[in-house]
């Protein structure tokens, strides 16, 4: 007989009088550590969520926490933040840093527009220094605020708002334990197929 059949045949002989509780046992034990991974994943990607709301809230470094939290959602299951699921918002929304640079464009164009009527006064007093009664003054002085007037910047919601989505799989360990845990499972499987088998053949 070839030596290549007779190390198949002594696997064969070998692997056939494993234990497949031994095997399932393995499996439960793999599927328990990967449900504790997988919601640490999950506790940790809340965690660092909340850190980009505190920093939105306080004027933290946003960008920073962020960036943060993108990393880890992007390379770790079962932490996805995306717009999915039927909901219309995304669920990160930068509500606070949104305000604060509406009020700061909005500051911005009061200060650029203070002293824009009386300059309007001025110009349209040179143009027609004649007109006492303001008749035709006060056009002047309408379009000169229209032409020159600083309008508010409309500002894209959108560009607050953020989803990430995390991988289907992650080379952490919840995405190992995953891994074992479904090969554990299958050569569970087999292995009770194969008893089953072997015991019909006795029988029969």
């Amino acid at each position: 007989m070839p030596k290549y059949k007779q190390r198949l045949k002594h696997f064969w002989h070998w692997f056939s009088h494993l234990k497949p509780f031994y095997f399932l046992v393995i499996t439960v034990v793999l599927g328990i550590i990967c449900v504790f991974a997988l919601r640490s994943n999950n506790q940790h990607m809340e965690q660092l969520k909340q850190d980009v709301f505190q920093a939105d809230k306080n004027n933290g470094n946003v960008q920073q926490a962020l960036d943060n939290l993108q990393a880890y959602v992007t390379s770790h299951m079962n932490t996805n933040l995306d717009t999915g699921n039927g909901s219309v918002y995304p669920p990160i929304q930068l509500e606070y840093t949104y305000n604060r640079f509406n009020d700061a464009e909005d500051s911005a164009a009061f200060n650029a527009n203070a002293g824009l009527y009386t300059a309007a006064q001025q110009y349209c007093q040179k143009q027609d220094p004649t007109d006492f009664s303001g008749h035709n003054r006060v056009p002047c002085i309408e379009q000169y605020v229209t032409s020159h007037g600083v309008s508010l910047k409309k500002i894209p919601r959108s560009l607050y708002e953020f989803d990430f989505v995390s991988p289907s799989w992650s080379p952490d360990l919840a995405g190992w334990t995953l891994l074992a845990t479904v090969l554990s499972l299958a050569i569970t499987a087999f292995l009770f197929s194969l008893q089953f088998v072997r015991k019909y053949l006795v029988e029969n």
